[in-house]
């Protein structure tokens, strides 16, 4: 016969197991069905169940979505509409993630980005059609007002807004022909942006600096490269200043970069993997690039990983052991396992509009 204490035993390693990983939600919204799917994400060991949980009518096509750090509290907007009636929606939770109501918000401008400031007093949206960054004051209950301060840098394809670790910068990256990488000091308790001096940080000839990711220790911020393809590293000075350290191309010797654009980039909550996702828009090679950081901040890539058609955007669930990607011509949510080496793979999926773009895990 067991003794009592080790009949005990599994009981006690399957709390343990289930307290690791517990159960989230992803979060994205339908430009097309003009909804908000609500899925849950239920790890099984290294597995991860994927089922849809509900549809919410947000009334409008939504593309661009985040997430308030602190309250059960999600911030979804258009991509383009009537100056200052532009339409998003303040998308209020339950203690478990599920919907409980919203409300109407009227924004300046389409967003191609949202992000929350480090204190949580403003929302910023950065718009791709006219490169205009908004910043909008958030009441005690989240609820973003009326702009308070608007950039117009007179450039269009801005594509990201993010702060860093001590939100005392902001930095706009623009593609294509309007190439640059903006740089601002950002006054988080009134708004107030201030430009740097250089403004511009000077991004490599080519690269087209997409979405932007923080070391969340040293110094080093990273740019996915939408023309480069690739990934490129910068030192932030205590100025503000941006320095480039590194421009990583990642394609096999020979392969062209015609019909190919990288697309959302994150980091690891530990700051040891960078991962982002490659479009193959005429060639068939979507994949998802994987880096390893090294001691001294610089990125080190380690290979490419294969995805659904388009990989759009990226998420990491609230333990950063997966990583989930939405693919808009794949039409699906893909889930990767991250090893101990950065390695993916692949654990789950689901099919969904294939208008769904951005996400967020919570």
């Amino acid at each position: 016969m067991k003794q009592p204490y080790l009949l005990l035993i599994p009981f006690f390693l399957s709390c343990f197991q289930l307290g690791a990983t517990p159960s989230f939600h992803v979060y994205s919204p339908s430009s097309k069905e003009h909804t908000l799917w609500i899925v849950k994400a239920t790890p099984r060991g290294d597995l991860l169940d994927l089922r849809l949980a509900q549809k919410v009518d947000l009334g409008f096509s939504g593309r661009v979505i985040t997430a308030h750090p602190s309250k059960p509290l999600l911030y979804v907007t258009a991509t383009g509409g009537d100056p200052g009636k532009v339409p998003g929606a303040a998308v209020f939770l339950r203690e478990d993630g599920s919907y409980q109501r919203h409300q109407t918000i009227n924004f300046n401008d389409g967003a191609c980005y949202l992000a929350l400031d480090n204190e949580s007093r403003h929302l910023l949206g950065v718009s791709y059609g006219n490169g205009r960054l908004n910043v909008y004051p958030l009441d005690e209950k989240g609820i973003p007002g009326k702009a308070i301060s608007t950039v117009d840098e007179g450039k269009r394809e801005a594509h990201c807004v993010l702060l860093p670790p001590d939100g005392k910068n902001i930095y706009i990256p623009y593609v294509k022909g309007n190439l640059a990488l903006l740089q601002y000091a950002y006054d988080g308790k009134t708004g107030k942006i201030t430009p740097l001096e250089p403004k511009d940080a000077k991004p490599p000839l080519g690269s087209g600096p997409r979405h932007m990711a923080y070391h969340p220790t040293l110094p080093m911020l990273y740019f996915s490269n939408e023309q480069g393809i690739g990934l490129s590293s910068y030192r932030r000075e205590p100025s503000g200043q941006l320095k480039v350290k590194q421009d990583i191309n990642i394609l096999p010797p020979g392969m062209s970069k015609i019909g190919l654009s990288a697309s959302d980039l994150l980091i690891t909550p530990d700051g040891k993997f960078l991962f982002a996702g490659l479009r193959g828009h005429r060639q068939d090679f979507d994949r998802i690039s994987r880096y390893r950081i090294l001691e001294d901040g610089e990125a080190k890539f380690l290979g490419l990983t294969e995805a659904d058609k388009i990989p759009w955007a990226l998420t990491l669930s609230p333990d950063g052991k997966f990583l989930l990607v939405s693919a808009t011509v794949g039409a699906s949510l893909t889930a990767y396992r991250i090893s101990q080496e950065g390695d993916l793979k692949k654990v789950a999926s689901l099919t969904w509009d294939p208008r769904m773009s951005d996400l967020i895990a919570r």
